[in-house]
C-alpha cells in the first residue's frame, strides 16, 4: 500500500514493507517509471529486510515543485528528509540508472546515513569522450518531450530496456504507458540532471555496480569513471543483459545484491 511522508515542499510517495535492516529503493527516470514498477518483483527474495520504497519526485504518486535545482541533487535531498521523518539513521541504498544518481548524490553529501550501496547503470556520471545519446536516452527524452506520446513509442523504448524482447509483454507495456500518462513529466530536453564526477570520491561507503553488458541507455563503456572514481567499488557485468538489470535477470541480481548487503564479497569475485 502506498503511503506519503511530507519533505517540506512536497509530499514523497513510497511503499514501506519488512521490518529487518532499511534498504531504500530509488528507481529511474523513464516514463511511467515507479518504485514498485522497478522493483516490486524483486523484493519477496528481500523480505527479511525493511524496505522502502520511493517514487522520486516527478515520477508515480509524487509531484514534482518547482525548482531550478538540479533533479538528482533536488530528489537526493528530499529522499534524505524522508528518512529523518522515518527516523532512520542508516540504511543500504540500491538504485538504477537516474534512481542510482541520486543513490550517489545521498552517499557523497550524507555518508553518515549510508551503509552500503547498490547502483545499476547509473546515471550523473558521463565519461569525457561521450558519444552521442545513445538510442536508449534518445527514445527517453524523445518520450518526454513529445506533449501527446504515444503507446508505440512506449513499446519502443520498453523493448530497448531488454535484451529478451519477449518480457517487454503488452501487460508491462501497458502498465508503463498508463502510469505515464498520469505522471509525466515536463522537463527540458536533456533535463538537469546535474553532473556527480567531481564528487565520486566522496563516496566511502563499499559500493557495488551492477550492469548489463549489453546496456543501450547508459552503456559498460561508461563504468569506468564512476568504479575507477569510487574509492571502494566493485563492478559485476551480466551478459545478454541491457539496462532493467533487475528485471530481466531478477534471479542472479537478487543473489549477488543480498550477498553484498549481508557483507560478503560479491558473487563476481568468487569467479
Amino acid at each position: 500500500m502506498t503511503s506519503t511522508v511530507d519533505v517540506g515542499d512536497a509530499e514523497l510517495a513510497y511503499t514501506d514493507t519488512g521490518t529487518g535492516h532499511p534498504v531504500v529503493w530509488l528507481h529511474g527516470s523513464g516514463p511511467g517509471a515507479t518504485g514498485m514498477s522497478n522493483f516490486g518483483g524483486n523484493l519477496p527474495a528481500f523480505g527479511d529486510f525493511r524496505n522502502i520504497v520511493v517514487d522520486l519526485p516527478g515520477w508515480g504518486g509524487s509531484k514534482r515543485p518547482e525548482t531550478d535545482e538540479p533533479l538528482i541533487f533536488h530528489a537526493a535531498d528530499r529522499v534524505v528528509r524522508a528518512l529523518e521523518g522515518f527516523g532512520i539513521e542508516r540504511t543500504h541504498l540500491v538504485g538504477n540508472s537516474y534512481g542510482g544518481a541520486v543513490a550517489m548524490r545521498i552517499a557523497m553529501r550524507y555518508p553518515e546515513l549510508v551503509e552500503r550501496v547498490v547502483l545499476m547503470a547509473p546515471g550523473g556520471v558521463l565519461p569525457t569522450d561521450a558519444p552521442p545519446w545513445p538510442v536508449g536516452l534518445e527514445h527517453l527524452f524523445g518520450y518526454m518531450a513529445a506533449k501527446n506520446p504515444s503507446r508505440e513509442e512506449m513499446a519502443k523504448f520498453v523493448r530497448l530496456m531488454v535484451y529478451d524482447e519477449t518480457l517487454a509483454t503488452e501487460e508491462l507495456i501497458d502498465e508503463r504507458y498508463e502510469s505515464s500518462l498520469r505522471a509525466h513529466p515536463e522537463l527540458p530536453i536533456p533535463p538537469n540532471f546535474g553532473d556527480l564526477t567531481p564528487d565520486l570520491r566522496l563516496i566511502s561507503a563499499p559500493t557495488l555496480l551492477v550492469w548489463g553488458r549489453d546496456d543501450q541507455t547508459v552503456p559498460l563503456a561508461w563504468a569506468p569513471r564512476i568504479l575507477h572514481g569510487i574509492p571502494n567499488a566493485e563492478l559485476r557485468v551480466l551478459p545478454n543483459c541491457r539496462h532493467w538489470v533487475q528485471y530481466e535477470r531478477a534471479p542472479e541480481f537478487n543473489h549477488i545484491v543480498r550477498e553484498f548487503l549481508e557483507g560478503g564479497v560479491a558473487a563476481a569475485a568468487k569467479g
